[in-house]
């Protein structure tokens, strides 16, 4: 979980009908069937498409799962959603069984409920993410030096893996 600062004053009243992150993040993990990294790596060999949304400083920091789909957060819908025309190739129906990978497990719950909200019945994310997945040994590649050139791909085949 993203560390938060210890509260020493009271919150504001939050806004009529709002809700806070941790209700937003337990709605979006109860419709999810979360996958433990063991699980997600069975699902993975067995075809499943591995996304991950990490943005690029904390991929070359702490490394990358091999052949994972690199789609960063802010165009994920786009990219996967079967009816848009700015999807990957891989974006092919909403039975696309896809397991979302961020740095501990948050983003990427969010993130799958997104994709289930477009169709993507099958969306679910890794728990833990990939500190979980690289404490549980599992294949990764990395961390890439610091003084690498960056990659200046178009947005719609950026961070795209050769299967």
């Amino acid at each position: 979980m993203p560390q938060h600062a210890t509260l020493t004053e009271s919150c504001p009243a939050p806004p009529p009908g709002s809700r806070g992150i941790d209700e937003i993040l337990a709605e979006a993990r109860a419709r999810l069937r979360r996958l433990d990294p063991e699980q997600a790596h069975l699902a993975y060999r067995g075809g499943a498409i591995m996304v991950d949304i990490r943005p690029a400083a904390q991929r070359a920091a702490h490394g990358t799962v091999p052949g994972a789909l690199v789609i960063e957060r802010n165009v994920l819908e786009w990219r996967l959603d079967p009816r848009c025309p700015a999807r990957l190739p891989e974006a092919v129906d909403y039975d696309l069984p896809v397991l979302v990978i961020c740095q501990e497990g948050y983003t990427s719950s969010l993130a799958a409920a997104a994709l289930q909200d477009i169709g993507l019945h099958r969306a679910t994310d890794v728990v833990g993410g990939f500190v979980a997945w690289r404490i549980a040994g599992l294949p990764t590649l990395g961390p890439t030096p610091s003084h690498r050139t960056p990659s200046f791909a178009p947005p719609v085949t950026a961070g795209r893996t050769p299967h």
